[in-house]
Parts: structure tokens; sequence; C-alpha cells
């Protein structure tokens, strides 16, 4: 039995069903009259300058995204997905010869779509796993179904059925959603450190630290193997130029998803042998300063020759059957019957119009909030020789009994990041607060689990601060023999704080105020306090009432939505 999906088919399947039982007769003209080109190119002039205003009424997600991207090279491949499905939709909508028979479902998708900016909600479909919440729905619903209610009002059902994987592409805008960094990306960046170890030992040339995996080779050498260097990154790459090429291809569902499960793998695969390569080449460089110093450029050619290879290698396979790319259906061919209605070149003025109340209302909200975003407040002082010392002097010096005794900062990307301080009242321990300074999510337990720690004892705690307020803080245990940690995270703006608190497992359908890490002056703050001591042989629990003690003694020292205002 031949279990074979053919996509020609089953859109030609579709287009007929609408054609006989949808859309009325002579209900879609294309024009047959010839009107001045000048007439049908200002239609077209408008519709562009519409759908440009419209997309300022997504802007709080475009922005975040772009935040997203540019600073998270995991999920930098997603700035090319939204211009790839923009030009897969108008490739879609000229095959159909630009048909303008829309209608006024879309008008209602797109107020769907603008209804996070006008009414600061959005619509959560959470899974709850153990204290792992898994969005169901994602980032960038309303900027797909912006982009579906634009099609469906101007361009109508067929062009919307026509266009689909385009359109659905938007939904990957978010390319790699947390769930996925979670559940897969933590676990593989374990083993490919624990296969790139093996592989060092295998050949005589065993790491400089053998007790901490996640520094396999001493950093003063150039670089260092970290469990990060999993090839998620040519993995999700590849994954999408197989997502897109099946597409374009027309092959059936079975081979569709061979191909995209084929270019996942493949990235790891050469990811695995870019490390194995990378040893080689610590190998044969020690010894050799004129190779020592250039082995972070050694890592990034080898690395770009063996993407190269695998991208090459998938496409010989992927392409060598290419009758499908832009192929035309020959559907344009069935709906080329001349029709005219005036009333339907009437009703087109009229969706204009109602799209364009829609947008500019939409606007009014998105120019407020685009007016006060700003991308980091490491922005406003990147030209700063003092940039270091201005962030310093942000944290206090005492804390009730406390004195700050260091500060330090780190990077991402190049980045300014966080921003750390060091507070001592003997004989307690020392207590350690970390803002993070990016205008995005920040957890310092994920963090953490990056670089191998495993989270005891995690669930959301109260403390006491400074005002007299009870701040929630989503708090883990930790001990790995030598010492013992107790660690909080929360977010606060100058108002209030509040935390993710553990939902009962299980499926969760509600609507939630935004979590706003951007807009300045009110944007929420990730902040997070540790403490840390020796190691003991008591009891877990007692040493976690102890730890919490005296978190307790410092935290009522610490005003933490004044903390938030001072890092704006």
């Amino acid at each position: 039995m031949n279990t074979r999906i053919d996509f020609q088919h089953v859109s030609n399947t579709l287009d007929l069903f609408f054609e006989h039982f949808y859309t009325p007769r002579n209900s879609c003209p294309e024009f047959d009259r010839p009107k001045p080109h000048t007439h049908r190119m200002h239609l077209w002039v408008c519709l562009a300058l519409l759908a440009f205003i419209g997309w300022l009424g997504v802007s709080p997600q475009l922005i975040t995204l772009w935040g997203i991207w540019t600073t998270d090279p995991l999920r930098s491949i997603g700035m090319l997905i939204v211009p790839a499905s923009i030009v897969l939709v108008l490739r879609a909508w000229r095959q159909l010869n630009w048909e303008l028979c829309g209608t006024w479902w879309g008008l209602i998708l797109v107020f769907i779509a603008f209804c996070p900016i006008i009414y600061s909600w959005d619509l959560t479909f959470s899974w709850v796993v153990g204290f792992m919440t898994v969005f169901v729905l994602p980032f960038a619903l309303p900027i797909y179904l912006y982009a579906c209610g634009f099609i469906l009002l101007f361009g109508g059902i067929r062009v919307f059925l026509k266009a689909w994987f385009p359109l659905a592409l938007l939904l990957f805008a978010q390319p790699v959603p947390e769930s996925i960094v979670v559940f897969l990306d933590l676990p593989l960046q374990g083993l490919s450190a624990h296969i790139a170890r093996f592989f060092a030992l295998l050949i005589g040339f065993p790491p400089a630290n053998r007790e901490l995996l996640r520094l396999m080779f001493t950093p003063d050498f150039g670089m260092f193997i970290a469990p990060g260097c999993d090839g998620m990154r040519g993995a999700v790459t590849l994954g999408y130029v197989a997502l897109i090429i099946g597409y374009l291809k027309r092959v059936s569902i079975l081979r569709w998803s061979l191909y995209v499960l084929g270019a996942v793998l493949l990235g790891h695969l050469f990811n695995l042998i870019r490390l194995c390569t990378l040893v080689l080449y610590y190998r044969i460089a020690v010894g050799h300063p004129s190779l020592e110093h250039i082995a972070k450029q050694a890592d990034y050619a080898i690395g770009g020759c063996l993407f190269v290879a695998a991208a090459v290698l998938f496409l010989l396979v992927a392409l060598r059957k290419n009758e499908g790319i832009g192929a035309d259906d020959g559907l344009s061919q069935l709906y080329t019957a001349a029709m005219t209605s005036i009333d339907r070149r009437r009703s087109i003025y009229w969706k204009v119009w109602a799209f364009a109340i829609l947008a500019m209302i939409a606007c009014i909200f998105a120019v407020h909030s685009i007016r006060n975003h700003t991308e980091s407040l490491v922005a406003s002082l990147h030209d700063d020789d003092q940039a270091s010392k201005k962030l310093d002097d942000r944290l206090p010096l005492r804390l009730g009994g406390y004195t700050r005794v260091r500060t330090w900062q780190e990077q991402l990307d190049g980045q300014t990041s966080l921003e750390s301080a060091a507070y001592l009242a003997l004989p307690f321990n020392e207590v350690t607060v970390g803002i993070w300074l990016l205008p995005r999510e920040h957890n310092i337990h994920y963090s953490w689990m990056i670089r191998g720690e495993s989270a005891e004892m995690r669930g959301s705690q109260n403390f006491i601060t400074a005002d007299g307020r009870s701040v929630s803080f989503d708090t883990a245990y930790y001990s790995d023999g030598i010492t013992d940690k107790l660690a909080g995270n929360t977010y606060c703006n100058p108002s209030h704080c509040l935390t993710v608190p553990k939902s009962e497992s299980g499926v969760n359908f509600h609507f939630r105020k935004i979590i706003d890490f951007t807009t300045r002056g009110s944007r929420f703050v990730p902040m997070f306090f540790w403490v840390e001591r020796p190691h003991t042989n008591l009891p877990k629990s007692e040493i976690y009432k102890e730890l919490k003690d005296e978190c307790q003694d410092f935290l009522v020292n610490v005003d933490f939505s004044e903390f938030s205002q001072r890092f704006q």
C-alpha cells in the first residue's frame, strides 16, 4: 500500500474544494478590463505601506526577538527565518497572479495579533513538568496571526492555503524554545564533552584539568572545549534548511521528516568530528607557540570547513531531484478566467481603510513602547572607558552590617551581561548578589545547569527584604562535595518583584500579563543571590535551613525594587 502523500495533489484537492463549495462564482475578479498601470501600482504601494505599519503592532515581539537573535548565537538563525518566510509568501502569491480575493475574517486575526500591545496581556498554554514550564504556544504567535490575517484580508483563502508553510515558518522566529535547551541541548552538551575527553585520553593527551569537565583544556592556550560545544547551532541551521527544501521540493511527509532528522543528526555528527579534530590540533600544537596562539582561529577554520562540508553533503542528497523547486503546480492556470466586479474593487478599498484604522490604533501603543525601549543599560555605557566603574558604583558599599568586598562583571558575546558583588559580615559566610543587564530573561539555575551543576530541593521560597515586603525567589540547593550553596532568582521592577512559581503538574491555559524586560524605567530586571560555605556531612535539610537563615539575615538589608531602579 502506497502511503506517500503528494503535496501537489493535496493542494489541488483543497483548491478545487474551496472553488466549488466555498467561493461563489464571479466573486473573485481578475480585473479583465485593462486598467492604468499607475492605478494597480498605487494599490500595491498602499498595501505594502499598510503591511509595514501593521508590523509596528507586533513590535514588542519583534524587539524581543531582535534582542534574542543578536545576543544568543544558538538562536541567531531566527533573523533569517522571518525574511525567508516573507519571500516564500510572496512567491506563493505570485504563482496565483497576485490574486486579491480577501475575506473579512482576516481582520479578526489581525485584531487578535494586536491585542498583546493594546491590552498588555498574553495568552499562555503551558505544560508543567516538575519545575520546568513548557509553553506550548510559541512566542511568535502574534507575528504569525498578523501575517495570516493580512493574507486572508487581502489575498484570500486560496493564497492562504498556497502559502501555508511560509506562514507557519513565522512560528519558528524564535527558532529554539527554552524547553529544547533544557531537555535536549543541555544533555547533548555533557555528552559532547565526554566524547571529546574520551578521544583525548585515547590518543594519550589527557585534558589539563581532570576534575572539571567544563574546562577540558586550559584557556591560556587560546580557547577551551566546554560542554556548550555540542553542535546545536549547526544542527539547527541545517534542520531549517532541510525544512525549507522539503517544502520547495513538495516531497512526501516521510521523506520530509527524514530530511530534517538527517540534517540535524548530520550537524551533531560533524561537530563531534570537529571536536576530535581540535583535540588532534592541540596535540600537534603543544610546544609550538606559533600554533598555540592561533588555536581559536584554528577552531573557527575547522568548524567552518566541516559545516560547509556537511551542508554540501546534505544538499547533494536532498537536491538530486530538483523537479519540484520553483515549479508552478499549474493552479494559476485553473483560475485565470477574467471576471469583473466594481463591488469587489470597492470591497478591497473598504478592507484597506479598516486595516489602516486598526493598524494606526496599534501603532499609538507601539510607538510609545519603542520610544521607551532601550537595548540595555550596557549600551548607554558602551563607549565609556569608565563603564565598569560606573556599574560597580551602582551597588552600595554597605548593606546593613554587610560590607562590599569585591565586584566583577561577566560578558556574553562581547557585551557586559552581568554585574556581581560579594558582601561579607563576620562571622557569616560571603553572600553574592548578581544583576542581569541584558534586556531579556535570565535564571541563575539554568546557567549553572549548563556548567554541569545539579539543583536539589528547588522551589519557591519567600524572604523578607529591606522594604518589609515578602519577595518570592526561585531557590535551589547545590552540593558538589566541596561546597554547599543556596541560590535564589527573581525579577524586579521599581514597584514590585515576582518569580515564576511552581505550578501544578499538567496543562495550564490562562491569560497573563507580559513580563517586560525591555522598556527602560519600568522593565523587570533579573536578579539573584547565593551563599556558599565548605561542605559538611550534616543532613541536607539541616544545611539548607542554616543557609536559608543566613540568606534571610542578609536579604533583610536589600531592597530589590530599589536595586532594579539603579539598573534600568
